[in-house]
């Protein structure tokens, strides 16, 4: 262990794989013995317990999201394209996210259901009588694009190349950080031709809303959004939307296959699979930190931060703070749930959340009904790496 500042041997670093394995031990001891952070080798904050990720993390006028929320980012000085809605602050930010909203209506995420449920199938049902399967290829690394494109309107063919190109720009060696060297957030251009495309054929997607959209910008102005604003929107649904619902699939063949009396339960009543989904995204969230830009001295148990700093909010820490969550480190489908932190809190909520369980739901519905049973080959298994996410790369499940 690296001593740090006050001689305590705790160190948490979220580029190190070898922490990534099994950061719990860690995080509780940093909410009982240091619950403000800061790592000198990467030279940033950090808060674990949950009553301070909850005030912090709404709080954008101290802790500011405009210089991004992953720490890379945060630190790197990149200027943020306008419309990168979960990379700002009000009142440019709530100009954006009520644009989005419009499109991530309760209605229109319904409507996605059956289409979910018959991939599911079509992807499962080939599988009947197999002696295993990697359940991160089959169903968590393709279900989410697919979703994806479907509200999109990107070609069936072209979602395997658009997840790729997601998930390279977030993906980080041991010990490594983001690949920030072309200045580039997000790829946009990636989208350029669809979007160009739609434009002249319109159809009944959230492409074609984007691009039709009248709404009133921060100027006052009534209009509809610009070509690279456009863009920009299409990359952030993209990518926030790929990733973190697939490492959710993985997670959950992981969890059950630990907890078999849970899974039991869960075939016997699926009625129980919404709340084991919640309980999941609590116990194991795909994402264990949220980063923020410091924009003044602030006072955090008896240290003053200073403005200009990176802080990051361990949300996977909060979730097992046993302040929040009785016998927090015990997997239990029944837990009485309250506000769930895996999703943020505040202006940053996150707007695919509903689309996100909905996906959740439904392919464990669909995977608990063909194979109630299942182990996994650990030998095999993969622990994806990100500094950002953590979930499954691999997950080769044994069929009984």
């Amino acid at each position: 262990m690296q001593k740090v500042e006050n001689g305590s041997d705790i160190y948490w670093d979220p580029y190190d794989a070898g922490i990534a394995q099994n950061p719990y031990p860690i995080y509780r001891r940093l909410r009982e013995e240091m619950p403000l952070y800061y790592n000198e080798k990467h030279d940033f904050y950090a808060l674990t317990r949950a009553a301070d990720v909850a005030r912090g993390l709404p709080d954008w006028r101290t802790f500011s999201s405009a210089r991004g929320d992953i720490l890379e980012i945060v630190q790197s000085g990149l200027e943020i394209p306008s419309g990168t809605v979960i990379f700002e602050d009000p009142p440019t930010h709530d100009i954006h996210r009520r644009l989005l909203s419009r499109l991530f209506t309760p209605r229109r995420i319904g409507m996605l259901e059956p289409k979910v449920r018959d991939f599911c199938t079509r992807t499962l049902d080939p599988l009947a009588g197999a002696d295993g399967f990697d359940l991160v290829a089959a169903v968590g690394a393709e279900l989410p694009m697919r979703v994806i494109g479907m509200l999109l309107g990107i070609p069936e063919a072209d979602q395997p190349a658009i997840r790729d190109m997601v998930d390279d720009s977030l993906r980080t060696e041991d010990g490594g950080r983001m690949d920030l060297d072309g200045g580039a957030v997000l790829n946009t251009e990636a989208f350029g031709e669809y979007i160009d495309w739609r434009g002249r054929h319109p159809s009944d997607d959230l492409m074609t809303e984007l691009l039709t959209a009248r709404f009133e910008d921060e100027h006052g102005r009534t209009r509809t959004l610009t070509r690279d604003e456009v863009l920009t929107y299409v990359s952030v649904v993209a990518g926030a939307g790929n990733e973190t619902t697939g490492r959710l699939i993985g997670w959950s063949g992981a969890v059950l296959a630990r907890h078999p009396d849970a899974r039991r339960e869960l075939v016997a009543d699926p009625s129980l699979i919404p709340g084991a989904i919640e309980e999941i995204l609590r116990y194991e969230p795909t994402g264990h930190s949220i980063a923020r830009y410091v924009t003044t001295d602030v006072e955090l148990h008896g240290r003053t931060v200073p403005a200009g700093s990176a802080i990051v909010f361990i949300v996977a820490s909060a979730n097992r703070d046993s302040d929040r969550y009785p016998d927090p480190d015990r997997f239990d489908i029944h837990r009485s749930m309250g506000h769930l932190l895996t999703f943020g809190l505040g202006g940053h909520y996150c707007l695919g959340a509903a689309l996100a369980r909905l996906e959740g739901r439904i392919a464990l519905e669909e995977i608990l009904k063909r194979f109630p049973t299942w182990e996994v080959d650990w030998e095999n298994a993969k622990l994806g790496q990100t500094s950002t996410v953590r979930g499954w790369e691999t997950l080769p499940l044994i069929l009984r």
